[in-house]
């Protein structure tokens, strides 16, 4: 019986010529649930934990709730805040706005970093929030979003407009999507010569084979994408360490610059992506912490959907540490992501 959470993400693969192809990026949350049935919140809770309920923060050193107040506190502390997300949950995106709200109460002048946009859409980005007057169309085509997300644009539109508003920097994390499926479909051996690797700055770049990633990130590539080759799974692993990799990168190069300026109420830097890239601290954030030899001040949260029927999971959760803190949210109008099980 398997107990323990998994988080896997891909926005769709196709079989082509028998060959996985991550297409794509999203991390939908999965888990896998126990035979037993659903147990009612108190029931299902040891004396360790305060009951589960929405809207909640969770520390998960101790288990327990923090008020938002406390946490904002220790939020003012980092250089970095990563915000896992189930992909296109709105109450996630309000969760975000809530901390860089925040933030700006606070007198900081916060940068976004959002996995949705990719590198080659940077410079329209750039554009957009400078003040251009494009319609939505024109800005989607620019930022190439049908070809790096393609998700619904809207959902997302609310921090876009408010980092415009606000005057901040918004950074494309993802590497190109082409370049990634060059990966997934022929390997980083093979994907090392072709010319966008060079492009885009990847050729050179230190792309580590982490074993406690690869374990995790392995186990749910097979748990949710079960009957493959090894090989495929191989492929697929390497295209989600080159776009790790390539977040990594583009946060520590945005790191660098606020920390080079001269004002001192820049930052934090808020990290959006889905939880997949921040769990157990090892995706991103591990990555992050490597190029920066541990200089750096940084603190993972994993939103997650609040159901009542899953409160073991969240228990596990915790016990596991699937990041710094747990903040739960009311399940998306669309209904809980989809959960291998």
């Amino acid at each position: 019986m398997c107990k323990k959470p998994v988080l896997f993400a891909t926005r769709a693969i196709l079989l082509t010529y028998k060959v996985l192809l991550v297409v794509g990026a999203l991390w939908i949350t999965v888990a896998c649930t126990s035979g037993g049935g659903a147990r009612s919140s108190a029931a299902s809770q040891d004396g360790r934990h305060a009951p589960f309920k929405e809207w909640q923060v969770i520390d998960m050193a101790t288990g327990q709730p923090v008020s938002l107040d406390q946490w904002t506190a220790l939020l003012l502390q980092q250089d970095i805040i990563y915000l896992g997300e189930e992909h296109h949950n709105r109450f996630h995106i309000d969760a975000a706005m809530t901390v860089l709200r925040r933030l700006k109460a606070e007198g900081r002048i916060p940068v976004l970093a959002m996995e949705m946009f990719g590198w080659d859409g940077q410079a329209a980005l750039d554009q957009y929030l400078s003040g251009s007057e494009v319609n939505r169309q024109e800005f989607l085509e620019a930022v190439r979003w049908q070809q790096n997300w393609g998700g619904p644009y809207e959902d997302y539109e609310p921090l876009v407009r408010l980092a415009k508003e606000q005057h901040w920097a918004v950074d494309a994390m993802n590497p190109p999507k082409a370049l990634v499926r060059i990966v997934a479909k022929d390997g980083l051996a093979q994907a090392e010569s072709d010319p966008m690797m060079a492009q885009w700055g990847m050729k050179d770049e230190a792309i580590v084979d982490d074993p406690i990633y690869r374990t995790r990130i392995l186990q749910q590539l097979q748990a949710c994408h079960g009957g493959g080759a090894d090989s495929l799974y191989q492929t697929m692993f390497e295209a989600s360490m080159v776009r790790d990799e390539g977040m990594a990168k583009t946060l520590v190069h945005r790191l660098n610059q606020i920390r080079s300026g001269t004002d001192t109420m820049a930052g934090p830097l808020v990290s959006y992506t889905g939880g997949g890239h921040i769990q157990y601290n090892l995706p991103v954030p591990k990555r992050v912490a490597r190029r920066l030899t541990d200089q750096v001040r940084q603190i993972s949260v994993y939103m997650r959907s609040f159901e009542v029927g899953r409160i073991e999971e969240l228990q596990d959760m915790i016990r596991e540490k699937i990041a710094d803190y747990l903040w739960l949210t009311p399940v998306s109008t669309q209904g809980p992501p989809r959960r291998c099980r």
